[in-house]
């Protein structure tokens, strides 16, 4: 287990890189099996799930090259092997092999996915989506069996009963294949799916309407990579700088960011008093000043992320007066990280699906867990703002989601380390 340590109170000051979207990575890397050739990702994050992925692809006989933010994948002489429940069950995003392994082989046998406990997330849309498309769907010793008909899958109308990110890319990976035209309505708009579109189309693909609510895709026979795909930046990745910026920041530059992937979020955080500048593809965060409280509730994109509602928290904590409320709409169990920050004598509680925030002079250094990778988050910045150490428990869910975090806080000036123990 890891364990991150981090000594507060210091102010932090400098420039930061933000990485490829992890959110673009987690269901790049399960689309390269659908190529016949080598796939080159570029701007590819150093996190953990990354190397789980490529530990799932191992098992298929599928090489691996990854040195500094470039990684080269050779799916040409990939087989057809089951995905152990183990390795599965270390991030939810493994799911995606379901759409990726009946796209290129007609059969997909994984493991229930595992990941971030942040509440239920069933994956009854993206089996609907497979069954519109032909395959029948068992669900034998823990384990999701997949199969597609004789004659392939065919082209299908499917009506999501929400805009889930994850159904809709597992069913874009299942189709782009199939036989005929495919059309997915009330699609998630996220722009790692446009991501994944961009990639795909460049091997061929025919994918068209990402980024709104109807998705069309037309069939083709094969899929090859012929240029290196770039990932997006990673917006969350960019929040969470932000966030810290304005909370413990003396003048922070991000850079390698795309702003309109930030509109609602910047829109609260600029509501709340923080002053920013925005230049081509950065942005300064400027000292804050006194702060107001807001309130939030977040949305499917373009609306405000769930996966920055608990990154942003330790930001109201900042502020001078008032009572902010936080409202998730997509995941409302996901509060695990409130009790944590009452340890650091944080005055936040939950209630009836809202987290309320009150303002707190002052936070002090904890022992507190990471239980996802949001949560921790939130709280690696608490522990930068606190008085004294605070000392993470479960921080390797940190560095599943957050490329080279402690090379980068410590370039700012942050006292801050991560070590091994038993």
């Amino acid at each position: 287990m890891k364990q991150m340590i981090i000594h507060g109170g210091k102010p932090l000051k400098g420039d930061v890189w933000i990485g490829g979207a992890k959110n673009s990575t987690v269901a790049l890397i399960p689309a390269s099996i659908l190529s016949r050739t080598p796939v080159t990702f570029e701007g590819v994050p150093r996190i953990a799930d990354v190397d789980n992925l490529m530990d799932l692809l191992s098992e298929m006989d599928v090489k691996c090259d990854f040195r500094e933010t470039t990684l080269k994948i050779d799916p040409e002489h990939i087989h057809m092997s089951p995905l152990p429940a183990g390795k599965i069950k270390s991030l939810r995003a493994s799911y995606y092999f379901m759409g990726a392994l009946l796209g290129r082989f007609g059969k997909a046998v994984v493991g229930f996915p595992g990941g971030d406990d942040i509440g239920p997330r069933p994956i009854d849309q993206h089996i609907k989506g497979f069954e519109a498309l032909g395959a029948t769907v068992k669900n034998e010793n823990d384990q999701i069996i997949i199969t597609a008909p004789e004659d392939g899958l065919k082209g299908a109308v499917i009506d999501l009963a929400m805009p889930s990110v994850g159904a809709t890319i597992n069913i874009m990976l299942a189709a782009v294949t199939a036989k005929g035209q495919t059309i997915i309505n009330n699609a998630a708009k996220e722009p790692e799916i446009i991501d994944l579109a961009t990639f795909l189309n460049n091997m061929g693909a025919v994918v068209r309407g990402t980024g709104t609510e109807t998705i069309r895709i037309e069939g083709v026979a094969k899929l090859e990579a012929k240029a290196p795909h770039t990932i997006i930046p990673d917006r969350i990745e960019a929040g969470t700088y932000i966030a810290l910026a304005a909370t413990i920041g003396n003048g922070i530059r991000i850079h390698n960011i795309i702003e309109e992937h930030l509109d609602s979020y910047l829109a609260k955080v600029e509501e709340m008093g923080v002053v920013t500048k925005v230049d081509e593809d950065s942005l300064y965060v400027y000292p804050a000043g006194d702060l107001k409280m807001i309130q939030i509730k977040t949305d499917p994109y373009p609306g405000f992320a769930t996966d920055l509602q608990q990154p942003i928290t330790p930001l109201l904590l900042s502020a001078k007066s008032g009572e902010g409320i936080i409202s998730d709409t997509i995941y409302p169990k996901r509060i695990g990280h409130i009790p944590e920050l009452q340890k650091m004598g944080a005055d936040i509680q939950a209630e009836d699906n809202f987290i309320l925030i009150h303002p707190t002079a002052e936070l002090k250094g904890a022992h507190v867990s990471a239980g996802e990778i949001r949560a921790g988050a939130c709280l690696m910045i608490a522990g930068l703002m606190a008085q004294g150490e605070t000392v993470i428990s479960n921080a390797g869910n940190i560095l599943r989601g957050y490329d080279r975090v402690e090379e980068k806080i410590r370039k700012l000036g942050g006292d801050i380390s991560v070590i091994d123990v038993d």
